[in-house]
Order: structure tokens, then sequence, then C-alpha cells
């Protein structure tokens, strides 16, 4: 019987952007191909000092909702490469440790990165040691990466536009890069049927001939969830609300204060959640931030979004390609909020012309192609067209 080959998959956790698409492809593999290859996930900051994950990833999201304007100066320092690549070096001798004795206990065939803050050690590592390992970069960001992925020279890169993969092409004088469809667990692959959306309605009690706005962020909820839940409960719109606020107890317990004092009955409030999936698919609206995963995640299963809110220049690129290719909308201003909903909800040429585009623009799940190329990156090339 031929021995497995062995991938390690290594993620850290500055937001779910970087993990997800780490478990999407740990778990297609699993599933799919378990008796040929064999993958572990591997956080870089497993042996890391507290104190320092709390900086770089508590740090991450704390900055992101109350320190923006110091988050999107640190982003624009470390695109300086002098600065970026200290940085890099900075965080890399917290980890360098734990990854060499890891690397050099399980021996990997490949080694998939899905955080620019672990190339440098591993290459590193992957030298001193002088192994023969074939490594992979996943960039996770579609349209506007960070510098920081591509300050170490020209290395196996997995993208998700084909814009980014020319310009990554170009930047280094040679074909490098391959670009896929936005990798998401698998399960965002297919749309649920009409049946299955009410019955989805049914279980989580929701009205079935009644609209739904979802307002949805990230791990931590939407930035500012309590205004934009307090202007849509003024507005007393016609449709049921569903907000998801993940592990932000602060904004669970506001969102729950203004559903007693608007007498709310139409709205639902959850915390972290893991059927995010049932929630878009019963949607009609989704209210969100504009983080990659979220949008790709809305996009995949035909949902019109309503973007109230993206970080420079982080996530540029996503507010672009939406409004671009007109797939949703943009509205920063949170009191404009309902009467942009409003228009959507009751405007079916409106909505139909947003369903259109995004029908039109073909998007689907990358978790399949991206796999398979890692099984076979020397044969497997074709890299499929990027709409």
């Amino acid at each position: 019987m031929e021995e497995k080959r062995k991938y390690l998959l290594m993620y850290l956790k500055t937001g779910g952007g970087h993990l997800a698409p780490a478990k999407a492809v740990h778990n297609y593999l699993k599933d799919n191909f378990s008796e040929s290859v064999e993958t572990q996930l591997i956080y870089g900051f497993e042996k890391t000092p507290r104190w320092v994950r709390f900086i770089i990833e508590d740090g991450y999201r704390i900055l992101q909702y109350k320190g923006r304007w110091f988050f999107e100066f640190l982003y624009a320092l470390n695109k300086i490469p002098l600065f970026g690549k200290l940085s890099c070096y900075s965080v890399a001798g917290y980890m360098r440790r734990y990854l060499e004795k890891t690397i050099l206990k399980e021996k990997p065939d490949k080694i998939i990165i899905f955080h620019f803050f672990l190339i440098q050690p591993i290459y590193n590592i992957l030298k001193k040691n002088n192994l023969d390992i074939e490594v992979h970069t996943v960039v996770t960001d579609p349209f506007t990466p960070h510098p920081m992925w591509f300050m170490w020279g020209s290395i196996n890169f997995i993208v998700f536009s084909n814009k980014l993969k020319d310009r990554i092409n170009k930047k280094f004088k040679e074909e490098i890069s391959v670009a896929f469809h936005f990798v998401l667990d698998n399960k965002f692959s297919g749309k649920m049927d009409i049946e299955s959306i009410d019955s989805a309605k049914s279980n989580l009690n929701f009205e079935l001939n009644k609209k739904v706005i979802l307002i949805l962020g990230g791990g931590d909820g939407i930035p500012k969830g309590k205004k934009i839940l307090q202007e849509l409960l003024k507005a007393n719109l016609n449709a049921q609300i569903a907000m998801v606020c993940g592990k932000n107890d602060v904004l669970l317990k506001t969102a729950n204060r203004l559903k007693e004092t608007y007498s709310a009955n139409n709205l639902k409030i959850y915390g972290y959640v893991d059927f995010i999936y049932e929630l878009i698919n019963i949607c009609d609206v989704v209210i969100t931030k504009c983080g990659a995963s979220t949008i790709m995640e809305i996009l995949n299963l035909g949902k019109v979004s309503v973007v109230n809110d993206y970080i420079w220049e982080q996530e540029q690129g996503n507010i672009d390609y939406l409004r671009e290719k007109k797939l949703g909308v943009y509205e920063p201003k949170i009191k404009l909020l309902p009467n942009e909903i409003k228009k959507l909800l009751e405007d079916e040429e409106l909505y139909s012309f947003y369903k259109t585009n995004i029908k039109n623009e073909k998007i689907r799940n990358g978790v399949k192609e991206v796999s398979e190329y890692l099984i076979d990156a020397s044969n497997f090339y074709k890299a499929g067209e990027q709409q």
C-alpha cells in the first residue's frame, strides 16, 4: 500500500480570513483524498507566549473596531519594505522554534502557508536544514493584499483573482502564481432550493412569507452595529431582521436592549453561530462589512449585500470589485441604510438587477480546484477561468 503524503496547512488567527480557507482546504482533502493524503492544520502561535498572541491577534481585532486610524497607519507603515521585513522578523522569532520542531518531526511532503508572517520563518527553516519540501503560499486577500506577502522573492503563490495573478507574474517576471475562485467551506458550493429555504426558516422560527434582512459582520460582529440596528428598528421596515453579533458580547447585550426598547418582535439576535450558511440562504438582503470571506460567501449564495464599512486599504479591492461589477450597494451613512434596504425589498426591478449581475459573474467556490491543484501542482496547472 502506497504511503500517504503529508501536508501541513499553516495559519494564524489574525481575523477569520486566514483560518477559514485553511480549514476549507483541510476538510476537502480529508473528505475526498483521505486514502492518499494526510493533512494537519498547524497554528503558528501554538507555543508562542500569550502576550504575543494578544498583541498580534487580539490587537488586530481591537484596532479594527476601536482604533481604525492607528490600524491603517500601521498597515501603511509596513508597506515600506524596511518596516515590513522588521515586523516579519520580529514575529518570526516567536514562532521559529515551534515551526522548526514541527517540520522536522512531521517531515511533510508539502507545506501550504495561509499567512504572510509564516513565509519568512518557514523558508528560513527549510534552507537551514537543507530540506527539499514543496511550499505553496495562499494569498487570502483576492485584490489588494499587503506587500508583506511578496517581500520574500518569487515563490509559489495561489491567488483569487486574475488581476492579482497578472500583477505578481509581472512583478517577478515569471509565471509563479495561479488564480482560482475564492476558497470557502465546501457547503458554500451550492445554494439551498426553495423547499430547503422554507424548512430552514421554519426551524429558525422565521415567517415563511416575510422578507429577511441579515446583519452580519466578522467574528466580532459588524462595526457600528448598535447604530445600524437602531436605525433599522426606527424605520420599522416590513421585514424580519436577524443580527449575528459573533463573539462581541457587548454588541449582543446592546442588541437585546434595543429589541426590548423598540418591542421588536421581528428581530432575532444571535451570538457566535455555526449556521451562517442557513442564515444567508434564508435572507433577502445582507448588511455587512467588506471582508473577503464574508462577501464571497454572500455572493456565492446569490444574495445582495449592502456594505456599510470597509478597512482602507486592506479591503479596498473588495469594495471596488463589488461596486465596479454592480454586485451590491455601498452606503457608508448609517442613517441612509434603511432607505437603501427599503428600495431593495420593494423595487423588484432594482433587486433583480443586482441578482442578475451576481448570476452573470459566475462566482463559485474554489475549494475543489485549489485542493486538487495542491494534490499534484506539477501536472495540475488548469487554474480555471476566473471571471
